[in-house]
């Protein structure tokens, strides 16, 4: 497969040029308006944040990517699908006021928020891909409904999937709850009894009734659970681990395949700004020290390509003092043979399945060239 290529530059500015005016240049010099806008929908893919999480995009720079598309001639919206865990994205009335209250609103953006698989999460559009996992997608149905497709990425840690870039917004962001449940199917988890201490937070946490306390330790129903994950996540004594050894490659190959489903056949462009890189998703209602400095904005039609030379900058940086991350390496540096920031990070991890399987299915190239502006 040919290179593709990235377009990057940092977060240096004169009085000129402020952030947003750099990147409109980004996106400009990335070919941005080589994409046929003219009375076409553009959904621009973002993630709101969680209440309590202060570590995703600030909306001036969703107001940059719609602004430009109404220049072009488009019709921009802000969109993304609802949550399967307990939080203020479950539902899309929670999930809009979750917007609005992290700035989202129409008068700061110009745009509209459609939260793009309905009131409860199931309004979908089956998506027919015949890949290796999944031959249906279940995605989002205004996402689905636009002409053009923009991710928007804050590109930050992730628990399951290593990294939250292109793909990860994509390909989980787009899918409808039952596309979510699809893509987590082989990440039951399960509870190492020995570790738990019964204090709680599994059953808090599930939007399904899956943990239940029994004397003293959590015991996870799987015909309950729909393996979302958030249970590993907030359990203070790592005791909740995927019940499969391979889960997290699995999903990241279905990441994968999902977000080939939202972008063929249709215009498809991919912006991701290395800021605040926090270790786990905007989906946690908090953020921690951020892991490593802030790097820059990157722009591409490639979104493999993209994610290949965040996850690569990200690891020329220093990881900053007093983060998940250095804590990581001073403990595990020498035990760990990749001495790659995000695995070390989260160890259970396999990013690196998601972005070859989407080389080998043809959604982009992991080769690319480096253009700085």
């Amino acid at each position: 497969m040919e290179r593709s290529t990235v377009y990057f530059t940092d977060f240096h500015v004169t009085p000129r040029e402020p952030l947003p005016r750099k990147l409109h240049r980004l996106m400009k010099s990335a070919g941005f308006e080589e994409i046929d806008f003219t009375d076409r929908y553009a959904a621009i893919k973002i993630h709101f944040g969680e209440l309590g999480n202060l570590a995703y995009l600030r909306p001036q720079y969703a107001r940059v990517v719609a602004d430009y598309v109404r220049e072009l001639g488009g019709k921009p919206f802000l969109t993304d699908c609802n949550t399967l865990y307990v939080g203020s994205r479950k539902n899309a009335l929670d999930h809009m006021d979750t917007a609005y209250l992290n700035g989202f609103s129409p008068l700061q953006t110009g745009c509209h928020v459609i939260i793009a698989d309905g009131l409860k999460g199931t309004d979908e559009a089956l998506v027919p891909i015949g890949l290796p996992l999944v031959k249906e997608a279940r995605i989002g149905q205004a996402i689905m409904d636009a002409d053009v497709v923009i991710s928007l990425n804050h590109f930050k840690g992730h628990e399951e999937a290593g990294f939250g870039g292109a793909l990860k917004n994509l390909g989980m962001g787009s899918g409808s709850r039952g596309g979510k449940m699809e893509q987590h199917w082989e990440g039951k988890p399960v509870v190492r009894e020995k570790r738990c201490i019964g204090c709680g937070s599994c059953v808090r946490i599930c939007a399904h009734d899956g943990p239940v306390i029994t004397d003293g330790k959590a015991v996870i129903d799987h015909a309950k659970c729909v393996g979302c994950g958030r249970c590993l996540a907030v359990c203070p004594k790592n005791a909740i681990v995927p019940s499969v050894s391979n889960s997290n490659a699995i999903l990241a190959r279905k990441i994968a395949e999902y977000s080939y489903a939202v972008v063929k056949d249709r215009p498809a462009f991919h912006i991701s700004l290395i800021c605040d890189v926090s270790p786990f998703c905007d989906c946690h209602a908090e953020n921690d020290v951020p892991i490593i400095p802030d790097v820059g904005m990157l722009a591409s039609f490639d979104p493999v390509a993209l994610d290949q030379a965040c996850v690569d900058l990200c690891n020329t940086m220093p990881a900053n003092p007093g983060s998940r991350l250095a804590e990581h390496i001073e403990s595990s540096w020498d035990s760990d043979p990749n001495h790659e920031y995000f695995h070390l990070n989260h160890p259970d991890t396999e990013w690196e399945a998601g972005l070859i399987h989407a080389e080998e299915i043809g959604l982009g190239s992991r080769e690319y060239e480096l253009v700085t502006i």
